[in-house]
Order: structure tokens, then C-alpha cells, then sequence
């Protein structure tokens, strides 16, 4: 009889071990975070091809309905970017982004103009969870350290653009030499946190996101939160990037722009 009961004991103990593996797996899949994005021009949502000002169209003439239809859907986080902001430098689409944030209960990052510890502390005052620097990170990174240590490594966002690997700034205009890798690694130890990789190249062109270069941001700064950006264009790519995260813990989050307007992903199957 004591045989049995060891033997049964043994069984169950096996069955209890993959059972845990396969419920952690799962449930750190659901885990990753999707940030449906509002792309903000003249107060309107419109989204741009790989960022170019001439290519843009338009989808929501108040940016406060896609944003409700995202809560509806179950998003707990939004994204958005000021591309007037982004293009000139200053916030041009504060008001916009304050109607958002009075009509949905969301924690909201924006990012697009915030080239200033001012701009900074005036998108904040809104009640943003977090802000997105770019351009001005890449010039001067130790100006980051500076916004770190002023307002904290979880409301500050390095938002890293890269083309062929390599850093875009001013709204995607410029390229400079600067490797995206090395320009993470740098603010990392300088205390951020967060980070947001896009791949401009498959930006809105609804061909899928770049997988390895997601995975070499993630590897290449392992102290940071990694949300991947461009290239979205189906559920399984979701669900791809969903994969990567249980092998890489800190590939955070997904930001999901033109699919989500174009009907090929659904944000309530994601959720």
C-alpha cells in the first residue's frame, strides 16, 4: 500500500509542477500590456505613414472617441503622441489631450514637443501618468538624468525612433549616426526606466512589426521596460510579441496604432 501512495503522491506533485508552468505561462502572457495609440494633429486623430507630415489621414475629427472606444474595449493604458509637438517643438495639443484625460479613466502617457523640463511639468499637471522625451534625449542625454531626478524614473519616458537601427529625431525628419542600442544603454544607466522602441521603417505600413530589432532593444537594456512600437498589423503579431515577452520579462508592452483603425486587429480579442 505504501508504494501506491508514494507513487500516487509523486504523480500528483508532477501534475501540480506543469500545471504551474503552463498557468504562469499564460497568465505572464496576458501580462503584457497594449497601449492603444491617438495620434494628435490640429486636435484631430489621424495617423501618419512612417511619420511623413504629407501622408497623414484622418479617423476621428474628436480624439475623445477612440479613446472612449478603447476603454470600452477593456484598454487600461493609452499612448499618445502631439505630432504638431513633435514637428515644432512646443505642446500643441494640450487641450485635446486634457479633454481625454477628463473623459476616460486611463493611465495615459504622451509624448511629441517635450523638449523642455517646463513642457514637461505642464503636460504632467494634466494628469498623465507618464511623458515621452525623444529628440533632446539623444542630444543630450544627460539632460534625462536631470528630468530622473526632478520627476521621477516612473513618470519619465525615453521614447527611442530608430531606422535601420539607427536613432530619428524631430518627428523621424533627421537620422542621426547614433547606434538605438547604445542610446539605450546610456539612458538605462542613467536611471530610466522606460522605454519606447519604434521601428520607423514598418511604422503604419501594415506589414508587421520587426521582431529581431525589438528583441535586441529589450536584450540590450535589461533594467528597462521595453513597449514596442510599429509594424502591428495582425492579432498573431500580438500574440508573436506576447511570446517574446515570456522569454524576455522586460518587452513590456505593445502599441497598437493603424491596425486598431483599420479593423485588422480588434482590441476586445486582446484583452
Amino acid at each position: 500500500m505504501k508504494p501506491f501512495v508514494v507513487h500516487m503522491a509523486s504523480l500528483i506533485l508532477v501534475i501540480i509542477f506543469y500545471f504551474s508552468l503552463f498557468f504562469v505561462s499564460n497568465f505572464k502572457e496576458f501580462l503584457m500590456t497594449i497601449y492603444p495609440a491617438i495620434d494628435l494633429r490640429g486636435g484631430k486623430c489621424v495617423r501618419l505613414f512612417q511619420g511623413l507630415a504629407d501622408q497623414q489621414t484622418t479617423y476621428f475629427e474628436d480624439p475623445c472617441e477612440p479613446a472612449f472606444q478603447w476603454q470600452s474595449d477593456g484598454a487600461t493604458h493609452l499612448h499618445l503622441v502631439d505630432l504638431d509637438g513633435a514637428f515644432s517643438g512646443s505642446n500643441e495639443n494640450l487641450n485635446a489631450v486634457s479633454s481625454i484625460l477628463e473623459k476616460v479613466d486611463l493611465k495615459v502617457q504622451l509624448g511629441g514637443g517635450m523638449r523642455s523640463s517646463e513642457s514637461i511639468r505642464q503636460a504632467l499637471s494634466l494628469g498623465l501618468s507618464r511623458v515621452i522625451v525623444g529628440t533632446r534625449a539623444c542630444s543630450d542625454p544627460h539632460w534625462v538624468k536631470n528630468l530622473v531626478d526632478q520627476f521621477g524614473a516612473e513618470r519619465i519616458v525615453v521614447g527611442i525612433d530608430a531606422r535601420d537601427g539607427k536613432v530619428a529625431t524631430k518627428g523621424w525628419v533627421e537620422t542621426t549616426n547614433t547606434l538605438a542600442t547604445d542610446l539605450a544603454q546610456k539612458v538605462q544607466d542613467l536611471g530610466i526606466r522606460w522605454i519606447i522602441h519604434t521601428d520607423v521603417a514598418t511604422d503604419g505600413a501594415m506589414q508587421g512589426p520587426n521582431f529581431e530589432a525589438q528583441q535586441k532593444m529589450a536584450l540590450a537594456a535589461p533594467s528597462c521596460n521595453i513597449i514596442a512600437s510599429g509594424g502591428v498589423t495582425t492579432e498573431d503579431d500580438v500574440f508573436k510579441l506576447r511570446d517574446l515577452s515570456s522569454e524576455i520579462p522586460n518587452l513590456e508592452g505593445v502599441i497598437i496604432g493603424k491596425a486598431l483603425y483599420e479593423g485588422t486587429v480588434q482590441l476586445k480579442h486582446l484583452i
